[in-house]
């Protein structure tokens, strides 16, 4: 057995290869997930159980207890009526109450594999079945005791959509496409916009929203909790970038062309309040993190024009393309700041409309710039692709645009083990301009859960 230790409460995940499993079974056949954190249980520590069961029917089993205790009597679980059910792809959560002065460590598992050595067991599967639980408690005289008990995971009453099925929030950074993608009329509020997002991207209909400049996001949400699958990738972005068919360097990557990256960030409802809370939110450590040239808490600010603002003159060489070279003012907390231009080809005001404050501030981690000018006078941008990790940063036909919910990492840079992951939020992560084609800006038109469509 493996074992590590980590911050965050440890999670359990199961994927079945077979159906209705019980101790009974040969468990050769079943292939485990396991997430898991050691903890010490303090002298005198009472805790009380908490379960979370999703909206199933629970058949009665007469042969269940009503509570399993071990032979000194501290530590009992209690049995639902009916026993634990769950829905696929929804966690349970089973915390013994513990009572007395002894110490204990705990050993969860299944037949004769240990599958985790925390105090709280937090259980997801992508498959219903049933599955025989065995908590084995040693006090400090390593005396033992064991608890048996059942799970059942059901099967969805209404079968989930791999697919984004609400947008919680909408709220882009300045930049040419605002405003129009998706298209802001007279009277749209924050909610109005919101639906108009998920509209667009929401239930595979695959239609761009643009997030503007650097910090500008959008957060998805799901109607079932995407499971983490060790080493394998667990949902795709979809986005809008291309590789360039001319590039007028012949020793250029072939991975350049329109890549604006992506930030992504998972949220795990632990909680189970239906809201993704700010203590809840986790970086997807792409390749660039820890980068020397990447930022962390890097911090923008936005200024709305004035009302009377007057469009500013462009350098020469610019105004083909540049009709305010002073537009949308910006400053940062590296004593940087500049202007997002408005560009000839983009008319409409490029601040959110719907927004009433006159300064939008964003935060996060700050990619380093990937655009380069390959024509050397301006002609011909290139925005290279990173490795990996990235939104909008690599074909959706690609791996590139897959992610891995086991890259998770706190404030800190330490990896965290989530049992799924209820919310997604993607925000642009570079600051940079690339002459005519305006600012860099990552795209979205769709976020693919793709266990539930077996890829």
């Amino acid at each position: 057995m493996v074992s590590y230790y980590r911050r965050y409460t440890g999670s359990l995940c199961f994927c079945p290869q077979i159906k209705n499993i019980n101790k009974k079974y040969n468990y050769k056949n079943l292939t485990y997930m396991i997430h898991y954190q050691v903890h010490r249980l303090t002298a005198g520590l009472l805790v009380s159980i908490f379960f979370y069961i999703g909206t199933t029917s629970c058949s009665e089993d007469p042969e269940l207890p009503s509570t399993v205790t071990t032979d000194d009597g501290n530590i009992t679980i209690n049995i639902p009526e009916g026993g634990f059910q769950t829905p696929r792809c929804k966690v349970l959560s089973i915390l013994p109450s513990i009572s007395g002065n002894n110490q204990y460590n705990m050993q969860w598992s299944i037949g004769d594999s240990v599958i985790s050595t925390q105090e709280e067991l937090e259980f997801i599967a992508l498959d219903p079945g049933k599955y025989s639980i065995t908590l084995k408690v040693i006090n400090e005289e390593r005396k033992a005791s064991t608890l048996n008990f059942p799970i059942t995971v059901n099967q969805e009453e209404t079968t989930y959509s791999p697919y984004i099925t609400s947008v919680p929030e909408y709220k882009p950074a300045p930049g040419q496409f605002i405003n129009e993608l998706p298209k802001y009329e007279i009277g749209d509020t924050q909610s109005t916009m919101n639906r108009k997002a998920l509209e667009s991207i929401g239930y595979n209909t695959r239609i761009l929203i643009s997030l503007g400049g650097y910090g500008g996001y959008v957060i998805c949400g799901f109607d079932h909790t995407i499971v983490n699958v060790p080493g394998k990738y667990d949902f795709k972005v979809l986005g809008n970038a291309f590789y360039a068919n001319s590039n007028p360097n012949p020793n250029a990557p072939e991975e350049g062309g329109s890549c604006e990256p992506g930030i992504v960030m998972v949220a795990y409802d632990r909680n189970k309040n239906g809201i993704a809370d700010d203590d809840e939110w986790y970086e997807l450590a792409g390749s660039e993190y820890n980068k020397e040239e990447t930022i962390k808490n890097y911090k923008i600010t936005y200024y709305r024009p004035d009302e009377g603002h007057e469009p500013v003159e462009a350098p020469e060489d610019e105004q083909f393309w540049n009709i305010d070279a002073e537009y949308i003012l910006w400053t940062d907390n590296q004593q940087q700041g500049g202007y997002i231009y408005k560009n000839r080809y983009h008319k409409q005001e490029y601040y959110p409309l719907w927004i009433e404050d006159a300064e939008m501030e964003f935060e996060g981690t700050l990619l380093p710039q990937n655009a380069k000018d390959e024509s050397g006078i301006g002609k011909y941008w290139v925005l290279y692709a990173y490795p990996w990790g990235y939104a909008d940063n690599g074909l959706n036909k690609e791996d590139t645009s897959n992610f891995k919910i086991e890259w998770a990492v706190d404030k800190q840079g330490n990896p965290v083990h989530l049992p799924g992951v209820d919310f997604i939020k993607i925000y642009t992560g570079v600051n940079q301009y690339c002459g005519w084609l305006g600012e860099t800006s990552t795209e979205v038109m769709g976020i693919n859960d793709l266990h539930l469509l077996n890829q």
